[in-house]
């Protein structure tokens, strides 16, 4: 059904709270930095920034119980702003990515909180096929807050395509050994497609959680703490299983465990997922983060392909991957990018049908997969606050000692070092008020001493460590 808006004038200027228009989306807790009123200006501003021509556009949300009036605020944005919109309804973010390509828009605004808290919520968007991210996300609030707003008389189009995303991710299911899997869509925005999809699978699936309730009422739905796997790793020994997949809030990042229990964090995945990729695409880069292992990247050089180290974020990974022309990507919180026989974006359920398509093909179990890869010990990635204003200071004072001292440093993102024992690094996060700290060693001893290494220089830097 198609409604149109009349012609609105071009607005009162609008200006976002300070905290919300974040690296790589825009984000705050509803009803203290983000309103229904900032949606809308967020909307409208988003098709100004287009051409007059190019503002066929799709929206969607995920399950929060602030998502819907906040997707209808945006829309509204978008039809004055003279923009099609086609209204994809509720679904995970990567089924907003799907649209884009199966509907052929002009862009795309997902509305969603990913993993943060109950009561935060967002948007991540797409201009044309590619993530809108850094100093695209600040010429929205410039445009906002000039109030330079494009009028319009834009249509609202009903245009699901739930069906056919659940089609498009079975598709690369052919078949193999049956397997018994245990899921946990953590009550977040994959639900529905999830049990639409496990339908169509042989084998024997087990579902937690599948209902979607954005008060999370189970557990918190970010796969990347181990607290928040408990659930499944019980119900995976309770089954037999051979595996379990969890998701985030909104479907972008996939956490795993083997029928151990033992968490497979994103960069062990990817190596899994590079040896069935390299065998068909010989050569080619495949790309990880900073925070991913050194076992990682010495295993894609060892399958013959060229291990790529990039900074740390999803809009970061999808631009390079798409510049080099990677057939896949990863990056340690889970986000795990398939341009090989898809669209190159990070879509946890589609990784998820990759994974048990590998396993389904071969003779080997994820648990005996995971056993056969060089053991590290390491740190997870470690999380501790520090100021937005102060973070990226730190990072300056630490990287002006380790300079000093003469240590080999990687500062492609904050800084990896290199010493004897291994490697450690210290990032400050582009989306939240938090420093980003992991080490990898060859054994505790050595640890151990990388772990001193790094509280000993923010403490020069004037920052308590966290206790690792």
């Amino acid at each position: 059904m198609t409604n149109p808006s009349p012609t609105a004038p071009a607005g009162a200027p609008h200006r976002f709270h300070p905290t919300i228009l974040r690296e790589y989306d825009v984000r705050g807790i509803v009803g203290e930095t983000l309103f229904p009123a900032d949606a809308y200006a967020l909307g409208r501003a988003y098709a100004t920034a287009l051409p007059a021509a190019q503002r066929r556009i799709c929206v969607g949300y995920d399950g929060r119980l602030s998502s819907p009036e906040l997707a209808d605020a945006v829309c509204r944005g978008l039809v004055d702003a003279g923009a099609t919109v086609l209204e994809i309804g509720r679904g995970p973010t990567p089924m907003l990515y799907f649209a884009v390509h199966e509907l052929q828009a002009d862009g795309g605004i997902q509305i969603t909180g990913s993993h943060n808290p109950p009561d935060h919520n967002g948007f991540k968007m797409m201009r044309g096929k590619k993530s809108l991210y850094g100093e695209g996300i600040q010429e929205l609030g410039r445009i906002a807050t000039s109030g330079a707003f494009a009028s319009g008389a834009g249509t609202r189009t009903a245009s699901p395509v739930f069906d056919a995303y659940v089609r498009r991710l079975r598709q690369d299911f052919k078949g193999g050994r049956a397997l018994k899997v245990v899921w946990d869509a953590g009550n977040g925005a994959t639900g529905e497609a999830l049990e639409a999809l496990t339908a169509t699978l042989p084998g024997e699936h087990h579902l937690l959680f599948a209902e979607i309730d954005g008060r999370f009422p189970n557990h918190h739905p970010d796969p990347t703490v181990p607290e928040n796997l408990e659930d499944l790793i019980k119900a995976v020994r309770a089954q037999g299983a051979e595996l379990g997949i969890a998701f985030d809030g909104d479907g972008d990042r996939i956490g795993v465990v083997d029928s151990q229990g033992r968490i497979l964090f994103g960069d062990q995945l990817l190596q899994i997922l590079a040896a069935e990729v390299l065998a068909r695409h010989p050569g080619k880069p495949i790309i990880a983060d900073v925070k991913a292992s050194q076992a990682l990247f010495d295993e894609i050089a060892r399958l013959g392909g060229r291990p790529v180290m990039y900074k740390t974020g999803h809009s970061l990974i999808k631009t390079v991957m798409a510049e080099q022309g990677a057939p896949l990507a990863g990056e340690m919180s889970g986000h795990i990018f398939y341009a090989d026989g898809f669209y190159g974006h990070d879509d946890a359920l589609y990784v998820a049908i990759r994974l048990l398509q590998l396993l389904a093909g071969g003779t080997a179990t994820l648990a005996q997969l995971r056993d056969r890869m060089v053991p590290m010990v390491n740190t997870p990635e470690l999380r501790f606050d520090c100021p937005d204003e102060a973070k990226f200071g730190v990072i300056e004072q630490v990287r002006k000692g380790l300079a000093a001292a003469g240590a080999r440093v990687n500062a492609l993102d904050g800084v990896r070092v290199d010493t004897a024992d291994g490697w450690w690094l210290l990032r400050a996060s582009n989306t939240q008020a938090v420093l980003v700290a992991r080490a990898e060693a060859r054994d505790d001893a050595g640890l151990e001493r990388l772990k001193a290494q790094i509280a000993s220089y923010l403490r020069a830097a004037g920052v308590t460590p966290p206790a690792f």
